[in-house]
């Protein structure tokens, strides 16, 4: 019995030689790319996390830097995310912020750059928007009003389309076109809730435009 189980026990492990010898490299080669992926995966994540506590931080400096009103330290600050960190949010939220800090100190140029960055490198349409719409203002403060209108003809998120035409509204009565002005500002707020702050303001354009907002359309639901 014993030198029967001894070789049934031999001719399974021929088998198992057999079948490794035929398919062991395969499956050796298949764990290591299953193995290898699961590790790399983590490996991302652990970057990503890692990167995102390092772009975390330095816009941390970003914002310091706009609470001093230190615009030098703010540029510091921002070139160093913009070289590290250019595809996060962090980094389109600091040319914001930039934006801002710079136009306060009288650095137009410098203000400039900053948005035109975000609106060309963010990763989020939305910050984009953001960036055109300052980038309109300060070239309507410039009496650059072909290049705000220019500026604002990028396509946005359709929650930012009311605020577009009510910016576009601004560069038109800004170049004394009141007519076109009206269309715009009208298209702004049909576009804007009634819960809207914004709206009201629009209100105020239209009523010194000789607009009675009760006579427009229903108000479409876009921007909330």
């Amino acid at each position: 019995m014993a030198k029967h189980l001894d070789l049934e026990e031999q001719e399974q492990l021929d088998q198992i030689k057999h079948f490794w010898s035929q398919y062991g490299n395969l499956i050796s080669w298949v764990l290591i790319v299953v193995f290898g992926s699961f590790a790399a995966w983590n490996g991302w994540n652990y970057w990503q996390r890692n990167q995102a506590a390092k772009a975390a931080a330095l816009y941390d400096e970003v914002d310091r830097a706009a609470l001093a009103k230190d615009a030098d330290r703010m540029q510091r600050a921002l070139a160093d995310m913009q070289a590290q960190f250019a595809s996060t949010t962090f980094a389109s939220q600091a040319a914001l912020q930039a934006g801002k800090t710079l136009f306060d100190a009288g650095k137009l140029p410098e203000a400039r750059a900053a948005l035109a960055w975000a609106a060309e490198k963010s990763s989020d349409d939305a910050y984009k928007a953001v960036a055109r719409l300052r980038l309109a203002a300060l070239d309507i403060e410039a009496q650059a009003y072909d290049q705000a209108l220019k500026t604002l003809e990028a396509p946005v998120p359709k929650s930012f389309e009311p605020l577009v035409a009510d910016r576009r509204g601004d560069v038109l009565m800004a170049q004394g076109k009141a007519d076109e002005a009206k269309a715009q500002y009208q298209t702004a707020w049909k576009g804007l809730t009634n819960r809207t702050e914004y709206r009201r303001l629009v209100e105020v354009k239209l009523a010194s435009l000789g607009v009675d907002v009760s006579t427009l359309a229903p108000t479409t639901e876009v921007a909330r």
